[in-house]
């Protein structure tokens, strides 16, 4: 952990100069004073999450990037593909803790269903092939163009039961979110 705060201050300054940014233009983009991202910059001032944000939305970077922090292979922190059991895990939205968009490629293997429970509401639409979907007591096939939508409180598994990979587009929120709106046209 050190290690990576220590490389912060120069990673900071690095990218700054790339930006051809000064910390004058820094610091009005950022709200943070000069000398605070200067004391950064040169390893004197701790990096903090209230200080490392704004500057990683001004130098429209995210935070791993910013601060090099080393790979995870769970795709709801990173933006790039995830392999991971037979699965192509894409994730669309950086929205930690709010609405999140994911296309996932599953390719075709026989596995047992291993129905999971948490928090939160899911929307699966079938882009392309067919998809096996067991929800509590249902276990239904959807193929390409259908949507299932439901609790994830709900016991409930996907995966795919044909012989040609299947990809989904995978919409998941908080408890409680709705995914759509239905809505009536008006009469002229």
């Amino acid at each position: 952990m050190e290690d990576v705060l220590g490389a912060v201050g120069p990673r900071l300054r690095r990218l700054r100069r790339e930006r051809n940014c000064t910390l004058s233009a820094l610091s009005k983009s950022t709200g943070i004073s000069v000398s605070t991202l200067s004391r950064l910059e040169s390893g004197q001032r701790r990096p903090s999450l209230e200080l490392l944000l704004p500057i990683a939305r001004a130098h429209r970077v995210s935070l791993d990037d910013l601060v090099g922090a080393p790979p995870v292979d769970d795709p709801r922190v990173r933006m790039r593909p995830v392999r991971q059991d037979g699965r192509t895990i894409v994730p669309l939205t950086r929205n930690p803790g709010g609405l999140q968009a994911f296309k996932i490629v599953i390719e075709p293997r026989e596995e047992e269903p291993e129905p999971k429970t948490h928090e939160g509401y899911e929307w699966l639409y079938v882009l392309n092939g067919r998809l096996r979907l067991v929800l509590a007591e249902h276990d239904i096939v959807l193929k390409t163009g259908e949507a299932a939508e439901f609790d994830t409180r709900l016991p409930h598994w996907f995966g795919n039961p044909g012989t040609q990979p299947v990809e989904i587009l995978s919409l998941f929120g908080p408890q409680g979110e709705r995914m759509h709106v239905r809505a009536r046209s008006r009469r002229s």
